[in-house]
C-alpha cells in the first residue's frame, strides 16, 4: 500500500478545536495486512473503538489526459459508539460534480449509486453499505466510475483479494 495513504489513514480527518487534544491521545494498532487491504483499530481515551479497512485502487483511468488527482481509496468503518457498521466510503482524489453519484460495480454483476459530496462519495442507507459489502465478500474486483466539477470521468479498479479477511478483523476488534 502506497505509503501517502496510509498516512492519510493515519492522520484521519483534519484535527480543530478541542477535538485535536483527544485525537492526539488515541492509540492507533495496524491489525494487520491482508492481500490487498490493510485494517487498522483505534482506541480512544474512554475506551471507544473505531476500526477501518483500506485499499488503494489497482488502476486507475481518466477520461483527460494528466489530470490530477489526490490520495484516491476506499475505506470500510465499524464506529460501535455510534451504531454505525460497515459504513463504505470512496475518496476519488478530486473534487466531484455537484448533484452526480459515484457507481461502484463489483464483478460487472453488482451495481451501487453513492451519493457524493467533496472528493468522497457514500451509500444513501445502510442497507446499502450492507449490500455493497456483501458483493465485496463474494468479489473479485471493484470498479468505482466518478465525474470531476470539470467533466473528467474517472474508473479506478480494486482488488478485492484480502477483503473478507480484513473485515473479520475489524469486526472482531470492534465488538
Amino acid at each position: 500500500m502506497k505509503a501517502g495513504l496510509l498516512a492519510v489513514l493515519f492522520l484521519g480527518v483534519t484535527v480543530t478545536g478541542s477535538w485535536a487534544a483527544e485525537a492526539q491521545s488515541e492509540k492507533r494498532r495496524h491489525l494487520g495486512a491482508y492481500r490487498d487491504w490493510d485494517a487498522f483499530v483505534y482506541t480512544y481515551p474512554g475506551g471507544q473503538k473505531t476500526c477501518h479497512m483500506i485499499s488503494s485502487p489497482k488502476s486507475s483511468q481518466a477520461s483527460r489526459r494528466n489530470a490530477t488527482r489526490g490520495d484516491i481509496y476506499i475505506m470500510v468503518s465499524h464506529r460501535p459508539e455510534y451504531g454505525v457498521t460497515g459504513e463504505v466510503n470512496v475518496v476519488v482524489g478530486y473534487p466531484i460534480r455537484q448533484g452526480s453519484d459515484a457507481v461502484l460495480r463489483v464483478d460487472g454483476r453488482s451495481r451501487f449509486e453513492y451519493f457524493t459530496e467533496g472528493s468522497g462519495a457514500w451509500a444513501y442507507d445502510p442497507s446499502d453499505d450492507a449490500k455493497t459489502i456483501a458483493a465485496m465478500r463474494r468479489g473479485n474486483r471493484l470498479v468505482v466510475n466518478a465525474t470531476s466539477q470539470r467533466g473528467t470521468n474517472t474508473t479506478d479498479s480494486y482488488s478485492l483479494s484480502g477483503f473478507t479477511a480484513a473485515y473479520n478483523a475489524i469486526s472482531a476488534a470492534c465488538r
